[in-house]
């Protein structure tokens, strides 16, 4: 059975990675699928891949929602994936003394804001029917601190709240319309390519990134996607403002045996 089957969802940052998974499988689930990206050339190509529709979009400007409003009025599932850690340019200080005012904001300006006028598309784009679901694609660093990438960290961390914070207003307008996050910790996309490398150590290279998950292993794309369905179907309809982490376990302490 097609779990999403005839739902118009949009799906923001689908060029690649995770976006790109949970577009893919929004599509093999029966959605309408509209995967947009700042990056038009990858976007199209990716849409064309998957067979959907594509819509150039830059979650920090307030314009491009409202044309995508205009384009796509009516919406049943938006999921607010498309996100930077602020390193995409090269590495640069990032840390809570070094880190610039220029580049925390910027990461602010397409994590944190790119979600909130995501989330206030959503609300608007599914009023009219009163129900919908909103998922908002934070991180496992939006729950613990991270020294060397406190902007990312920050902001990952108020997706989180403001996640709660629709979820529990949609809720106070009478509305089953649905928010909640999901919180991905180390998972295989071309973002870890810089780090990995293609040499012959890089298999050393991965066991080492996640040498301190207790499923020693990184997540895959498609593992988050199909927490996403779930909570974009039917299936979820008593979820609303909650997390999920999805972290081999890196969350639940040690695995290590008490020497």
């Amino acid at each position: 059975m097609q779990r999403l089957k005839n739902k118009t969802c949009v799906v923001t940052g689908a060029a690649r990675g995770i976006g790109r998974a949970i577009a893919a499988r929004f599509h093999d689930e029966g959605a309408v699928v509209i995967a947009t990206d700042i990056d038009a050339a990858a976007g199209a190509a990716t849409a064309a891949e998957i067979g959907c529709r594509f819509e150039p979009l830059d979650v920090r400007e307030e314009a491009d929602w409202l044309r995508l409003a205009r384009i796509v009025p009516v919406a049943d599932v938006v999921v607010n994936n498309a996100g930077v850690t602020g390193f995409e340019a090269g590495v640069v200080p990032h840390d809570p003394e070094n880190a610039s005012l220029a580049d925390w904001r910027e990461v602010h300006r397409v994590n944190l804001d790119g979600s909130f006028l995501g989330c206030r598309y959503a609300i608007g784009a599914m009023k009219g029917a009163g129900t919908g679901s909103i998922i908002n694609i934070s991180s496992r660093s939006g729950l613990v601190g991270i020294p060397g990438a406190a902007a990312y960290a920050s902001s990952k961390a108020a997706i989180r709240n403001h996640t709660k914070t629709v979820a529990l207003y949609c809720a106070q307008q009478g509305w089953r319309i649905r928010c909640n996050s999901v919180h991905p910790a180390a998972i295989l996309t071309p973002i870890w390519e810089p780090m990995l490398g293609d040499g012959p150590d890089r298999d050393a290279r991965m066991r080492a990134l996640v040498a301190d998950t207790p499923l020693k292993r990184f997540g895959m794309p498609e593992e988050v996607a199909a927490i996403v369905v779930t909570l974009a179907s039917d299936e979820a309809t008593y979820v609303t403002g909650t997390e999920v982490n999805i972290d081999g376990g890196l969350l639940a302490g040690s695995a290590a045996s008490p020497g």
